[in-house]
Order: C-alpha cells, then sequence, then structure tokens
C-alpha cells in the first residue's frame, strides 16, 4: 500500500470476519515501511459492526529526532497488549484501572497509515496474528527495574529500598566508569550480583563511546567496543548477557550498519528506551526492548504519577498483564534536578505501589529464562 502524500488515514482493512476472542491473546503485527521520511503515526483497530465499535491501538509516532522502532527498509515485529489499548468507541469503552470492556467478539481489523503531508509512504503488511500475551506466564504481569551509567546511589540509595521488598534489579554499567568518582566500585556490583541477586549488563566499556552514542561511531568501532565490554563482565564475574543501548540509540552506525545486529553477536537481549507501547512476553524483537525512562519525582520526564495512579502504567501491567520494563538512572537524597534523577521517597513508592499491586518483579535475564 501506498499512502498519497495528503496525510488521510491509509489502511488495509478485513471486515466481517469470523468472531475472534482476544483474552489472554495479543496481535503480533508483522510489516515494512520503505522509506519513514514522510511517515507521521501508525494505527491498529479492532471491533465489530463494520467498526460502528471498536478499540484503538496508536503504536507508533515517527519522529525527527528520538530513536524509532520502526527503521526504513526493515521487517519490523510489534507486539499489542490491552494494557496498551489507547481508546475505545461506540458500545466499547476502557476502565478506569485500564481494562477493556470487553475482549471476545471481534470481527473487524484494520492496519491504518498516515503519512505528514510531506509526499507518500509505501509499505507492506506481512502478517496479523494472535499469539499467548504476557499473562499466559505472568497473570499480573512483571517489571524489570533496571538502572543506567553504574551511578553508586543506586548501590547506596536504592538497594535498600529494592532489598525491602525482595525484588531484585539490573544494571548496565560502563565499564571504565567503574571505580571513578560517583560511580559504582567493583566490590559493589559484586554485593549486589551475590548478595541482593541483582544482574549486572552492559552499557558500553568506554565512556567516550557511551557519550558519542553508537550512531556517531563505525561498525569496527562499535563491535569492538561490545566486544571489550562483554571480555570485561566476564573477567570480573559477571555472566549476565544483557545490554542497554547508550542514550537508547539502536540506529545504524556511520557506514550503515544496524546498531542491533552487531549487539545480537554479543548479547542476548538490548535494551532501548522506546516506550511507546510496552514490552510483552516473550518480546517482539528482543534487541529493541521497550522502557520506559525519565521516571521522576522532579522536573520533566515521565512524572511517577503516570505509573502509580489509578489506571496508570502500573494498573495497566496487573490487570491486563505485559512486561513492564522501568529504566532509572541517579538516585538522590533529596529533590531531583532533572528526568535523570528520582528522589529516595520518590522510589520508595514506586516499589511500594507495585508490591501493593501483587506485580513481580524479576531481572531482565530472569524473565528472558522463561523464554529461552
Amino acid at each position: 500500500m501506498t499512502t498519497n502524500g495528503s496525510g488521510k488515514q491509509s489502511y488495509v482493512r478485513r471486515t466481517g470476519i469470523t468472531e475472534l476472542n482476544l483474552t489472554d491473546k495479543m496481535i503480533r503485527l508483522i510489516f515494512r515501511v520503505e522509506d519513514t521520511t514522510h511517515l507521521s503515526r501508525l494505527t491498529f483497530y479492532v471491533g465489530t459492526g463494520s467498526f460502528t465499535s471498536y478499540f484503538v491501538w496508536q503504536f507508533h509516532a515517527h519522529s525527527a529526532t528520538a530513536t524509532n522502532y520502526v527503521q526504513p527498509g526493515e521487517w519490523v515485529t510489534v507486539h499489542l497488549q490491552w494494557a496498551d489499548v489507547t481508546s475505545a468507541a461506540g458500545a466499547y469503552a476502557i476502565a478506569p484501572t485500564g481494562a477493556p470492556s470487553i475482549k471476545a467478539g471481534f470481527t473487524d481489523m484494520a492496519l491504518a497509515v498516515y503519512d505528514n503531508t510531506g509526499g507518500p509512504v509505501t509499505y507492506w503488511l506481512q502478517a496479523v496474528e494472535l499469539v499467548p500475551d504476557t499473562s499466559s506466564v505472568f497473570p499480573k504481569g512483571v517489571v524489570s527495574v533496571t538502572f543506567d551509567d553504574s551511578h553508586s546511589s543506586v548501590h547506596d540509595l536504592a538497594r535498600p529500598l529494592l532489598d525491602r521488598h525482595g525484588f531484585p534489579g539490573t544494571i548496565y554499567n560502563i565499564a571504565d566508569a567503574i571505580g571513578g568518582g560517583g560511580s559504582l566500585t567493583l566490590d559493589k556490583m559484586r554485593s549486589l550480583q551475590d548478595h541482593s541477586g541483582w544482574e549486572m549488563g552492559g552499557h558500553a566499556y568506554a565512556t567516550s563511546a557511551h557519550n558519542a552514542g553508537y550512531s556517531k561511531l563505525s561498525a569496527q568501532q562499535v563491535d569492538d567496543d561490545f566486544r571489550r565490554l562483554r571480555e570485561w563482565l566476564v573477567s570480573n564475574g559477571f555472566t549476565n548477557e544483557h545490554f542497554a543501548y547508550p542514550h537508547g540509540a539502536f540506529g545504524k552506525t556511520t557506514d550503515g550498519v544496524p546498531v542491533d545486529l552487531i549487539a545480537s553477536r554479543h548479547f542476548t537481549t538490548a535494551r532501548s528506551i522506546v516506550s511507546e507501547t510496552t514490552e510483552s512476553f516473550a518480546p517482539a524483537m528482543p534487541y529493541r526492548l521497550k522502557a520506559l525512562t525519565g521516571i521522576t519525582d522532579g522536573i520533566g520526564g515521565a512524572a511517577l504519577s503516570r505509573l502509580t495512579s489509578p489506571g496508570g502504567r502500573l494498573d495497566r501491567c496487573a490487570t491486563n498483564g505485559d512486561w513492564l520494563i522501568l529504566c532509572l538512572h541517579r538516585v538522590v537524597a533529596g529533590r531531583p534536578r532533572n528526568s535523570t534523577e528520582i528522589s529516595q521517597s520518590g522510589l520508595a513508592d514506586l516499589m511500594k505501589a507495585i508490591s501493593d499491586r501483587d506485580i513481580p518483579v524479576a531481572t531482565v535475564g530472569e524473565v528472558i529464562e522463561y523464554y529461552t
């Protein structure tokens, strides 16, 4: 299909099909966008009565600056779960907790693509499939609490709060930052791993590579940084096989090689900071794991209330099931100054909110073990 360049909806649609039951199911889409230059957004509809009633998932809004889950010319897999349903119309509704009013009896489905009025967009839809959703393995969903950049405050301020609930965490580390001012030491990393069940993942070997971002390096430079990072982790007793991209970006290197392709040579998963939809189990694309970042009770970012308020991400996780990966950075004793900080009291509230909803907390590696 090709849009007409005017911003109007272009769609692939079927109505009047045999009734579908989406209870404990998620929708798997496999598609390709030839050139994303003029892509605006992607939406999926499920309904009945020729769409007199329907649910909507707006699952991708293309950005000119941020990393996009949908990359040009690549076959992309997306999982749509009930925890991510955007809106409802007609006889359908979404409860304050985020639960849909009905999950069965659907006869209509449509994929809609919008361009940005700057030119046409050509796309291919390969498959629309129904597969078991996260709740089939984790009935109340599952949360992974991850921290980037090896800040010492994760050990000093965050660990006691997670220990209080018996929650493990995942830290994505910059190897050559370890032991420096404000960063974790090897002893603290080993204590977290050996005594609290945390996992020590990778974020970059060189601080310079992390700060630049892999898209500013050649494929050889990125591969070398991955190799040195994995060797450093293993040599220091950290056998974790999971990675988080610097700045959450998995685009292409300066010589045009997809960074997630290089990541797959060295690690079992790689986490981004894309959060248009929540991650699923099993993951749609293990080298583009989705995570909610910038969680803070301070300035900017994703407000803590976005998770903890009625109908927020935690309610939707507990009610509908998903794999909610949280990406945090520095924990502070006082008030956060920016979106990369969360206060110790705010983190305590977040951990209590997860515990109160009886949502299990597992490291990225523990969740993936169910898959492998």
